[in-house]
């Protein structure tokens, strides 16, 4: 029996020596099948000419590809590569597959082209089954199944080693041109190190990337770093948005990849460091952020996106759950959710990004906030948007030190700048020692009680804000496709004429509500304070500021002696004062549009008991303007013929009159 077995053992040494000898004598035969299958399986699977004019095997289980080229039937050549360098595992070849343990490519470029619809390089993209087309309805592309197939064909070819030297890139279009250089790319059991330069157009950028990569996982994650004191610009804001971004380091990372149900789920997360955005609606000038990163969650599919649960932003020390959905058909319905856990209030202000609210700049506080707005609109339905918005401080918040502006300046005398167009036109004191500074109790009640009526009834009992208003203001502009309306209480307009510039930026309008809140809840500064400020500063007309000049200007009297006409017509034009002379004709009589006006704001004032019902019956919709007003409008060319503007609409869009 033992010599059975030992005669058998050398049997099947003696084959596997001989078909290690076959294998080795035949090997390049192997190869040559091989190769042929492959070229065979790619022209199958898509419609090009694929070719590999060389291969030959340089030691046991190494080889050399030479003269390596992809052309799409009658398009541009897609990619060409001098040479490859490969260690090829034997057991692949046996099976009619080539797979590489190692791999080196040398002088490798991949040049997509597009001309109109013409192009060399979406068939690689298209699934193997083609579904047949749909006649009955025009449908949208699924943007979820194009990126998880990107997704999946770049993980799943793949090598296990690589070494790349002089890789080119270059995508060129009638209106694009992208180049890609990569000198070198190294992948050694999952790691990754090279470096890129790509230019965009006019913009360039040179990197530095470090990583690792999981191929049968779909994982990945990679750190971008500049090469350069130039930063990385990200390409096409400029030019599509009007702004710019640049930082300086990202860290990105796909963790999680799931298709199911036409739908791409992604999870991952991302930081980026020393991060400057510069967009004139954002702010005006440089926003840097010095680190915020993201935990992610993302749904793509067919006509939705999603950023979902548990995703959370951070932006230095703040941190925020964020969840946002955006469907497109059959209706568009848009919907946010953003929520904070309590946050040390000065780990909140401290995480302000420079340059983005400049009054809150260095404010030291104690205590904790948390935040929480929900937002949701269908674009079919404008009038049943949704809108809450809520900041809740503990009990223990307050300032310890106020930075660059101290807020409580309005409590005593100050001097104020008026701005237009970001540009200062007028500085006077709000005191005083302004001979034009009124007292509110020097001011007609009748103005007082106009001016609350139609901009703000509840200016008394409210903390500052009219979420109301806000959700109404939001459903104006999108109806009108621009920023029309604000939806701005008294305190609010308030703060933005003390402490903003006229610049209409989205960080302003957040800086105003962070200033307001801070202002009512904290009872910084008496409501009737805040009251005697505003009608001492805003605006009524060319050069015309605070009730006093107003006063004098259009009637020659004193704030205190205006009447329940004057008060209401005061009131009419503050929505849009430098349009005054539209309320009156050449002759200097009100239009007859401006009745309506008078009857609505009358009658609200008749039924809060501000006026009496003779008051209300004795209302007659005109004024007689005395002073500079007069000389301005009764010598005016008759504007019945050139400028016969209806701001009546326009007027009505005050905050209070929403409620009625």
């Amino acid at each position: 029996m033992k010599k059975r077995i030992l005669i058998g053992a050398g049997i099947f040494v003696s084959l596997l020596l001989v078909l290690l000898v076959l294998l080795i004598i035949f090997r390049s035969n192997l190869l040559e099948y091989t190769i042929k299958k492959v070229e065979a399986r790619i022209e199958n699977k898509y419609p090009v000419d694929f070719k590999i004019q060389e291969a030959r095997f340089t030691d046991i289980n190494s080889v050399v590809l030479s003269g390596i080229s992809m052309v799409p039937h009658e398009r541009d050549t897609l990619f060409v590569t001098d040479s490859v360098h490969a260690t090829v595992s034997i057991r692949s070849i046996l099976k009619g597959r080539i797979v590489f343990d190692e791999l080196q490519v040398a002088n490798g470029y991949l040049t997509a082209r597009k001309n109109g619809d013409i192009n060399n390089f979406t068939f690689l993209f298209k699934s193997d089954k083609e579904e047949p087309a749909d006649t009955t309805a025009k449908t949208g592309r699924n943007y979820g199944e194009l990126l998880n197939r990107l997704i999946e064909t770049a993980f799943d070819n793949v090598p296990n080693q690589v070494d790349f030297k002089n890789l080119n890139v270059s995508y060129e279009s009638p209106n694009r041109t992208i180049a890609v250089k990569m000198p070198f790319l190294k992948m050694d059991d999952g790691n990754i190190d090279t470096e890129l330069s790509i230019q965009m157009d006019s913009i360039v950028n040179n990197m530095q990337i470090r990583g690792t990569i999981d191929p049968g996982d779909y994982k990945i994650s990679a750190s971008i770093y500049a090469s350069d004191k130039q930063g990385i610009h990200v390409p096409y804001v400029k030019e599509k948005f009007g702004g710019t971004v640049i930082f300086d380091t990202l860290h990105v990372s796909l963790q999680d990849k799931k298709y199911r149900k036409d739908r791409l789920t992604l999870r991952g997360n991302a930081k980026v460091q020393n991060l400057v955005v510069n967009h004139p609606r954002i702010a005006t000038e440089d926003v840097l952020v010095n680190e915020s990163a993201v935990d992610y969650v993302v749904t793509v599919g067919k006509d939705f996106y999603a950023i979902e649960e548990p995703t959370k932003v951070r932006v230095n020390r703040a941190v925020a759950n964020l969840q946002a959905s955006y469907q497109h058909k059959p209706s568009k319905i848009i919907d946010l959710k953003v929520n904070t856990e309590k946050i040390p209030a000065n780990d909140f202000f401290e995480s302000l990004p420079p340059g983005l609210f400049e009054n809150l700049d260095g404010i030291r506080a104690k205590g904790t906030l948390q935040y929480d707005m929900s937002f949701h609109v269908n674009m079919d339905q404008l009038d049943s948007l949704k809108f809450d918005s809520d900041l809740d401080a503990s009990d223990d918040f307050k300032i310890v030190k106020w930075g660059k502006t101290n807020i409580e300046k309005i409590n005593g005398s100050f001097v104020h700048t008026v701005y237009e167009y970001g540009k200062p036109v007028r500085t006077f004191t709000v005191g005083p020692a302004n001979s034009f500074f009124s007292p509110i109790g020097q001011i007609s009640p009748y103005l007082r009680n106009a001016i609350l009526t139609a901009e703000d009834a509840g200016f008394y009992s409210h903390n500052g804000f009219h979420e109301e208003a806000f959700r109404q203001a939001i459903i104006k502009n999108l109806k009108e496709g621009e920023f029309v309306r604000g939806g701005s209480t008294i305190s609010m307009q308030l703060v933005k004429n003390v402490f903003l510039t006229r610049h209409k930026t989205i960080t302003r309008k957040v800086e105003e509500a962070i200033i307001v809140w801070l202002i009512e809840n904290l009872d910084l500064v008496s409501k009737n304070r805040m009251f005697e400020v505003y009608l001492n500063i805003i605006e009524w007309g060319p050069n015309v500021y605070g009730a006093k000049d107003a006063s004098r200007f259009y009637f020659g009297k004193q704030p205190s002696e205006l009447n329940l006409a004057e008060s209401i017509f005061l009131t009419s034009i503050i929505p849009s004062p430098k349009r005054y002379r539209s309320s009156f004709d050449s002759y200097g009589n009100l239009r007859n549009w401006k009745g309506y006006y008078y009857r609505l704001i009358g009658g609200i004032m008749r039924r809060r008991g501000l006026i009496s019902q003779a008051e209300y019956e004795n209302l007659y919709p005109n004024v007689k303007l005395y002073g500079r007003a007069r000389d301005l409008i009764v010598t005016a060319q008759d504007t019945s013929l050139v400028e016969e503007v209806d701001t009546s609409e326009f007027e009505l869009e005050t905050i209070d009159l929403l409620d009625l």
